[in-house]
């Protein structure tokens, strides 16, 4: 199975429209409202709209209750919600009560116990990621620790995707944000020269 790409921090129609070009695997949607990446869920539904249908939707949420998570979930017609606050087993499990989608939960990696860890979710998918901040990357050695599928993030770019690619196990899909901007907006050298490279590459991720 080949590497897929998740390009995080959609905002608007001109970025709908890269993204719609160059065809990541997903597209994120941020709904943490202290973000200046921060959609409302009506505008979201609107550019998801726009969004070729293989391009899969994810919406990234950090301790929201049960409800608001279900709420913007079918507002902006979301096929993930990504965790990354402070969810735990039972609110991963309480969730799929409430939304037909499929969980990512994320975790910040700071040594190989977080691995470990993060490998026991009952989220559908766990990510590895340096933390909150744009460009925060953890030590990727840690991901020899990995037993699962994973999303790899923070600090991901077109200068290092080839190191990321190299891990071993294989990431199941990298996440990039900040990485493939210029002056705060998606940029399209950088779009294009990351899934460039990630579509070329030879890695195959571990079933």
């Amino acid at each position: 199975m080949k590497v897929k790409v998740k390009i995080c921090g959609i905002r608007n129609e001109m970025e709908i429209k890269l993204i719609n070009d160059f065809r990541p695997d997903y597209a994120g949607f941020i709904f943490l409202p202290n973000s200046r990446r921060f959609v409302a869920p009506e505008y979201a539904g609107l550019l998801r709209a726009k969004l070729r249908s293989n391009i899969e939707a994810v919406g990234v949420f950090y301790d929201e209750t049960l409800e608001t998570v279900a709420m913007t979930a079918e507002t902006a017609g979301l096929d993930f919600v990504q965790l990354n606050g402070h969810e735990n087993g039972e609110y991963v499990s309480a969730l799929r009560e409430y939304t037909h989608c499929q969980i990512i939960k994320s975790f910040e990696i700071h040594t190989a116990m977080d691995v470990e860890r993060a490998m026991g979710s009952r989220a559908d998918f766990v990510m590895l990621s340096g933390g909150s901040k744009d460009g925060d990357k953890f030590d990727w050695s840690y991901v020899s620790h990995a037993r699962r599928k994973y999303f790899l993030s923070g600090g991901l770019n077109p200068e290092n995707v080839t190191q990321a690619l190299l891990l071993n196990p294989v990431p199941y899909c990298l996440d990039v944000c900040s990485g493939v901007e210029a002056k705060r907006l998606k940029d399209f050298r950088k779009v294009m020269k990351f899934i460039n490279t990630v579509r070329e590459s030879k890695a195959e991720v571990f079933e």
